[in-house]
């Protein structure tokens, strides 16, 4: 009853189980994103992914009911703006996403956290709502094409809650993340998203896990934890992905659920929700630096080029030579961060 009057009580939905209270909705959720659309086109001096016909998967959750400790149910999915926001900035680049669940159910949503004011976020959610009620079925595509296609750049999983349901224990996601690895292809998790990760590994532990080794950004054990405090989680979660990430080998280098993105090798991760915004920034400037390489593999010379004065290098002046882009360094998210780590997205300023 207490619970109820200060808002902090985890409200029914009807399907006996809770969404977040009242609070936590407050704290934790925005009618708006901070997405802002960037100029690739600009930033790379040609259009980046122009007839390529490459392709960014991404894998969601769907189910929707993850029970916690108490035998209380969250409704639950992956979260709308750690998936859309990305999708507006891959799209803004020229990339075509094609969506995936384990078996070709649906794609579950958190609802309760859309930014219905976001007219960038209702665009793209409706342009994407076929594929969403019928995604690819990812065991059909494991076992029948995913051996030969050539089609994709990278693997992408959002978060929210729901990313801690049939990814991180099934075979065919631990088969698809493997591929990716193998190909050199781009793997990129935010938030609770990570979790899928642990479908690589097997009874060897640490020993064989190919992302031993690594650091990313994720959503914080410790965070999760104090979320039943507010209501956000009707009780406390079954299991923590963070420890058994760490207990692979990976190191997770942030200690709040804030905006910080951070890139290891082919490995790109974001911490929260906050991070949205950056994390679709940083997974496009890095997918271009690939899709340049690509270009300039299959680049044919003019051949008006071939009689063209020589530079000091002795290689051929073209007459309208392709700009390169200006800076390919890996963006220094951790320098930007400093002093930041410790600020939370759920009005706790400090967890350790």
């Amino acid at each position: 009853m207490i619970r109820s009057l200060l808002g902090i009580a985890p409200i029914p939905t009807g399907e006996d189980a809770y969404r977040p209270s009242h609070l936590a909705i407050k704290k934790a959720t925005s009618s708006k994103t901070d997405y802002q659309e960037i100029d690739y086109e600009k930033i790379t001096g040609v259009n980046p992914y122009e007839g390529l016909g490459k392709k960014v998967l991404m894998l969601c959750t769907e189910e929707k009911l993850l029970e916690m400790k108490n035998g209380k149910k969250f409704s639950t999915g992956n979260h709308p703006v750690e998936m859309f926001v990305p999708m507006l900035h891959l799209e803004n680049a020229g990339f075509d996403i094609d969506i995936a669940t384990p078996t070709g159910k649906s794609v579950k949503i958190e609802m309760w956290a859309m930014p219905d004011e976001d007219k960038h976020v209702r665009t793209i959610f409706s342009k994407y709502a076929e594929q969403l009620e019928n995604p690819i079925n990812l065991a059909e595509f494991v076992q029948k094409d995913m051996e030969n296609s050539t089609d994709y750049v990278g693997v992408f999983i959002p978060g929210g809650h729901g990313a801690l349901l049939g990814l991180h224990d099934d075979k065919n996601v631990g088969k698809l993340l493997r591929w990716v690895y193998e190909k050199d292809l781009y793997t990129m998790v935010i938030c609770h998203g990570p979790a899928a990760l642990l479908s690589l590994a097997d009874k060897e532990g640490k020993d064989s896990f190919i992302y031993n080794g690594y650091e990313i950004v994720a959503f914080p054990d410790v965070a999760d934890g104090l979320l039943p405090y507010i209501g956000y989680l009707p009780g406390k979660l079954p299991w923590k992905f963070g420890k058994k990430l760490n207990d692979l080998g990976i190191s997770i280098v942030n200690v709040a659920d804030n905006e910080r993105c951070h890139v290891d090798r082919k490995l790109i991760s974001g911490a929260s929700p906050l991070a949205a915004n950056k994390f679709g920034e940083t997974i496009v400037k890095e997918l271009l630096k690939t899709v340049q390489t690509f270009k300039d593999k299959t680049k044919v010379v003019p051949q008006d080029v071939v009689n063209t004065p020589k530079d000091k290098e002795g290689m051929p002046k073209p007459k309208n030579p392709i700009v390169q882009p200006q800076n390919e360094n890996k963006p220094n998210f951790d320098k930007e961060n400093k002093g930041k780590d410790n600020k939370s997205n759920y009005g706790f300023d400090e967890v350790h």
